[in-house]
Order: structure tokens, then C-alpha cells, then sequence
């Protein structure tokens, strides 16, 4: 089976020192790019974060400090990575709630205004979660009859995570071969930002999804209690969040005049 593409697709794997998506860093990305005629392109990078990979993290990904002493940045590999990517939709393994929120905090850190306004993206977990509840070396297993060696590599995974898509496509005749079907059957919730600090409501009004303001829209929290604004800018949520937030409030103000 061959996916039916309009445009490329980079399937996708980080491995990161923990997983807190405003303050962890990436150690390893690999990203497997297929593109509309089949052909496909693979580039994995090692990375230093810049700060103490801990002994809990290594022990699931192998990579330790010693091992990134003398590998680049990711600030200094951003311009490549992004080239990469920036003409395609973007798939993986539970990479909606975490790697593309991750990929884009580092994004962000790099100077890159990295948005997906022009990507879709599709969660192979998801689709995983949907129809049979597994983790990914149980999905690779039962959809490919294959065992996962070298499990949480970050090239290995990429790879298990896009046969793992071609095989459940096969499996399951609901799934539709496009990208854009499968990117809305993976989609949870419908956010703003990556990591779901802002939502829609029914209305699709930008709403908080989080603490005391919960379920309220953003343009009513920003004119009741304008110093909320500041205090989400100051403290530690992601930069995407941020960002998302900066160009609500901006649209609202342009409007004004």
C-alpha cells in the first residue's frame, strides 16, 4: 500500500531529557519524509540540549550527556530541520499531545515563527487508541506481525510508527487514504495552541481550557481582568501558548480601530 498524498508527509520521532513541554529539550529527532510518488527521505540528528540529561531519561533512550557533548544545538540545526518539514503535514506517535508541542517550544527558541496553519497533522496513536488500545510496540506487533527492536530509538520508532499507518489503513477499510480525513479522525479536541491551554467553544471563540477561568472566552477574561494576560506571559507556559494568546489579543485590538 502506498499513501495517497497531495503534498509530502514527515513522519516523526523525538527522544528529550523528560516531558514537560515548556522545559525539556529534544536529545534525538528523526524524521522520515514521504513524498505524493512514494519516494521517501530519512534524517536523524543527535542534539545537545543544552542542559543535564537525567538518569531516568537516558535510561528509557540510551542517550546520555556523554553522547551529546559534542553534537549541535538544536538552535543550530533548527534552519535545516525546519526546511524539511515546512512544505508538509507532519504525522507520528502521540505527537499531537506531545512532539509537536515540543518541536514547536524548540521552534520558538530558535527564532523560527513555526506554525501549522498550513499542515495537518496525524497521531497513528490515536488511531491506535480508537481501534485497539495499545502502546507502540504492541501496535507494530499486531499490525505488522513484527518485533520492535531497538524500541525507543528515535529512528526506529519513526519507521514502526509509519508502517504501523500503512498496515492499519489496510486493517481498517473506515480509514480513508488521505491525510486530511485521518489527520480529523486523530484529532482529540479541537485547540489553538499545542498544548491545549486554549480552546474553541461551540461558537469557535477562543476559550481558557485551564484554572479559574476555565470555559470562559479569552476576550472576556482580557477585559474583566486584564492583568491575566501579563501573568500568562510572565510565568511558565509554553511560547506557543503565548504566542496564540499575544495574537488574540492583537487581532482584538485592531479591530478596535
Amino acid at each position: 500500500m502506498q499513501l495517497q498524498l497531495t503534498k509530502p508527509i514527515c513522519f516523526f520521532d523525538l527522544e528529550t531529557t523528560g516531558t514537560n513541554v515548556a522545559k525539556d529539550r529534544i536529545v534525538e529527532i528523526s524524521i522520515l519524509k514521504v513524498y505524493p510518488n512514494g519516494n521517501k527521505e530519512s534524517r536523524t540528528w543527535l542534539v545537545n540540549p543544552e542542559m543535564p540529561i537525567p538518569p531516568e531519561s537516558t535510561a528509557i533512550h540510551g542517550i546520555s550527556d556523554e553522547k551529546v557533548v559534542n553534537e549541535p544545538t538544536f538552535k543550530q540545526l533548527s534552519k535545516e530541520i525546519y526546511a524539511m518539514i515546512r512544505d508538509s503535514d507532519l504525522g507520528g506517535f502521540n505527537s499531537d499531545r506531545f512532539d509537536i508541542p515540543l518541536l514547536a517550544e524548540e521552534m520558538l527558541r530558535a527564532d523560527i515563527d513555526f506554525d501549522m496553519k498550513s499542515m495537518v497533522s496525524v497521531d497513528v496513536q490515536t488511531i491506535f487508541h480508537k481501534m485497539e488500545k495499545r502502546t507502540l510496540e504492541a501496535a507494530y506487533q499486531f499490525y505488522c506481525n513484527k518485533s520492535l527492536e531497538d524500541a525507543h530509538s528515535a529512528e526506529a520508532d519513526t519507521l514502526a510508527t509509519y508502517e504501523v499507518l500503512l498496515a492499519q489503513l489496510e486493517r481498517y477499510p473506515e480509514l480513508e487514504n488521505d491525510i486530511k480525513k485521518l489527520s480529523e479522525f486523530t484529532t482529540r479536541r479541537q485547540n489553538l495552541d499545542f498544548a491545549g491551554f486554549i480552546g474553541l467553544d461551540e461558537d469557535n471563540n477562543p476559550v481558557f481550557s485551564f484554572g479559574k477561568h476555565k470555559g470562559k472566552t479569552v476576550d472576556e477574561v482580557m477585559e474583566k481582568e486584564p492583568g491575566y494576560f501579563g501573568w500568562i506571559l510572565n510565568a511558565d507556559f509554553p511560547l506557543y501558548t503565548k504566542k496564540v494568546l499575544t495574537q488574540i489579543k492583537l487581532s482584538k485590538l485592531n479591530n478596535k480601530f
